[in-house]
């Protein structure tokens, strides 16, 4: 069944509604969650487009060289990476660049355990 979005006229609230799969499914019938008007208008959503994995590569690759080599941006490029090709477990990449920035600006980097 599809999830159809959907918008109050009378108080302006977004929503969403999962609705049953029939010709002509219609906006007759739902009410606002937030004003509980009955003139709702069903919008036209965005889709999420399966990306392959040299889409994402690719996409990684221009973020790396439009981001600088600053501490931040390479940060921000490991965490996008990590969620890019993230598999269904947590591996603690997130975990490692909040310990690795904590060092870096408590000025411990450059010591043997943290970086070179």
């Amino acid at each position: 069944m599809p999830v159809y979005e959907y918008r109050c006229s009378s108080c302006g609230r977004k929503f969403a509604k999962l609705v049953g799969m029939v010709a002509g499914a219609s906006a007759d019938g739902l009410e606002c969650p937030k004003c509980g008007g009955t003139d709702v208008q069903r919008l036209i959503s965005r889709f999420a487009g399966v990306r392959s994995d040299d889409e994402r590569l690719d996409s990684l690759e221009n973020a790396a060289l439009a981001g600088g080599d600053d501490p931040d941006s390479m940060s921000n490029l490991l965490r996008e990476m990590g969620r890019e090709m993230a598999d269904d477990g947590d591996d603690g990449m997130e975990e490692y660049l909040e310990e690795s920035e904590r060092e870096l600006y408590d000025g411990r980097a450059g010591d043997d355990e943290g970086f070179a």
